[in-house]
């Protein structure tokens, strides 16, 4: 069985709902972390799940009607696309030096958690100038 135009719109919709209060509760919950680790993290956290929370809330507005980008829209984001692919394979590139010469395993960890949100990045916007 698979969603209806308007399943799938409910669904996006407390998705992004779920995304913001999960925002609401990390940011309370760094008023009292004293942690960088554990902040730096947290914040990743929350701005992944803010980031999460625009995506669904645009694809519920796809389903409705799907927006067509205009001319210079998608010069634009060609250009940003470019640039910022590029620069990802330089910091995926310094990332994976910086892996192979840090023996703090912990610091190793953080490092690599970055390094996955880059290759993400960068598969994300393959994908969207395919």
């Amino acid at each position: 069985m698979s969603f209806t135009e308007k399943d799938l719109m409910n669904f996006f919709r407390e998705q992004a709902e779920f995304e913001e209060e999960i925002v609401r509760l990390v940011n309370r919950a760094l008023e009292t972390v004293k942690n960088p680790v554990v902040e730096s993290v947290l914040k990743g956290m929350a701005l992944d799940s803010s980031k999460h929370a625009a995506i669904y809330r645009a694809a519920e507005q796809m389903v409705r009607v799907a927006p067509a980008l205009t001319e210079s829209e998608f010069d634009q984001l060609r250009r940003v696309a470019k640039w910022h692919i590029e620069n990802e394979n330089r910091i995926i590139k310094r990332l994976r030096d910086a892996i192979k010469k840090t023996e703090n395993e912990r610091i190793r960890f953080l490092l690599r958690a970055i390094m996955t949100d880059e290759k993400r990045h960068h598969q994300l916007l393959d994908a969207i100038m395919d």
